[in-house]
C-alpha cells in the first residue's frame, strides 16, 4: 500500500499554482485512477486515511484547492464550477483521459460540477456528504457559516498552511470572507442536469448529516436509482446506474472518519460488483 506520493508539486493550473499529489504509477493498472477532492478548508493531509484506502489497488489523485493547503489563493472569484474547471485541468496535464471521482462536501459539490461541465473525464462518480442545491442543506449550515471569521482559524492548521505561502493577515481574512460566499451562494445543479450525468453514481451521507436525506435520496432517484424489477424478483438482475448509502448515527464530520467502512462498498462501485445474493432455500 502507497504511503508516499510518487509524484507531487505545484503545477500552473488556470492562473493558480495548484498543490497535487499522485499515489501510484498514472496508467500502470486496468483500474481508472481515483480523484479525490477535499472539502471546505481542508488541504490533501485531511484525506490520508482516504488515500491508504485506495492506493493499494489504483492510482489516486489528490489536490489542494483555490487558497486551500499549500495552494495560495489568487484574485479571481471562487465558485465550484472554477474549482471543477481547474479539477479538469489538472487531470489534462497530467495525462489522465478519465478518472473515478471522490470528492468530500464541498468537495463532492465540486465532484458534481466536474460531471456536469466535464463529463468525457469522470468515469465513476462519490458524492460523500454533498449536495447539488443548495436547498438540500440544512438552514443551520448557512447560519453556522454565516458565523464563521478568520479567528476562528487562529493556531489551527488551516491558517498555519495559508500563512506558510502568504504571511498576509489581511489576505487570510479576504481568503476566509471569499469562502464564506462560497458556502452561502453555493451552487445549483438543476434536475434535468443531475438526470444527464453519464457517470454512475454513489451517494454517501450520514443520517445525522448536514445533508438532508430527503435530498440524498432525491439524488439517488434523479441518477437513475430504484430498480422495480429487482423489487419483484427480491434480486438484482444488473449492476445498478446508482447506489445510496445512509450510515446510521454518522454526522457530516463523522462521515470522514469512516473510510474502513466506506472504502469497501466505494470499491465495489467503481469495479461495479454488484452485492452478492445469498440462497434463500
Amino acid at each position: 500500500m502507497a504511503t508516499k506520493p510518487s509524484r507531487n508539486g505545484h503545477l500552473p493550473i488556470n492562473g493558480l499554482s495548484l498543490y497535487h499529489e499522485v499515489y501510484g504509477e498514472l496508467g500502470s493498472s486496468k483500474s481508472s485512477p481515483l480523484l479525490l477532492i477535499p472539502g471546505a478548508f481542508m488541504a490533501t493531509d485531511s484525506m490520508t486515511s482516504w488515500v491508504s484506502a485506495f492506493a493499494g489497488e489504483r492510482a489516486v489523485i489528490i489536490f489542494d484547492q483555490q487558497g486551500h493547503g499549500r495552494t495560495p489563493d489568487a484574485p479571481r472569484t471562487m465558485s465550484y464550477a472554477q474549482f471543477a474547471d481547474d479539477a479538469a485541468e489538472l487531470l489534462r496535464t497530467l495525462k489522465v483521459e478519465r478518472a473515478d471521482v471522490l470528492g468530500f462536501s464541498q468537495g463532492g459539490q465540486v465532484a458534481l460540477q466536474l460531471a456536469v461541465r466535464h463529463p468525457s473525464v469522470v468515469n465513476k462518480l462519490v458524492p460523500l456528504a454533498a449536495t447539488y442545491r443548495k436547498d438540500g442543506w440544512y438552514s443551520s449550515v448557512f447560519e453556522s457559516i454565516e458565523s464563521l471569521s478568520a479567528a476562528a482559524f487562529a493556531g489551527t492548521p488551516v491558517e498555519k498552511a495559508f500563512k506558510d505561502h502568504t504571511p498576509d493577515a489581511a489576505a487570510f481574512d479576504a481568503y476566509v470572507e471569499k469562502m464564506k460566499v462560497l458556502g452561502i451562494e453555493d451552487h445549483n445543479i438543476s434536475d434535468a442536469q443531475m438526470r444527464s450525468i453519464s457517470a454512475k453514481t454513489m451517494i454517501i451521507v450520514g443520517d445525522a448529516d448536514a445533508v438532508k436525506p430527503e435530498h440524498a435520496l432525491a439524488m439517488f432517484k434523479l441518477r437513475g436509482g430504484g430498480d422495480e424489477e429487482a423489487a419483484g424478483s427480491g434480486m438484482l438482475q444488473k449492476v445498478p446506474a446508482a447506489r445510496l448509502v445512509i450510515l446510521p448515527a454518522t454526522s457530516h464530520i463523522g462521515i470522514l472518519g469512516q473510510s474502513a467502512v466506506l472504502a469497501p462498498m466505494v470499491s465495489a462501485f467503481l469495479d461495479d460488483v454488484p452485492p452478492a445474493t445469498p440462497d434463500l432455500f
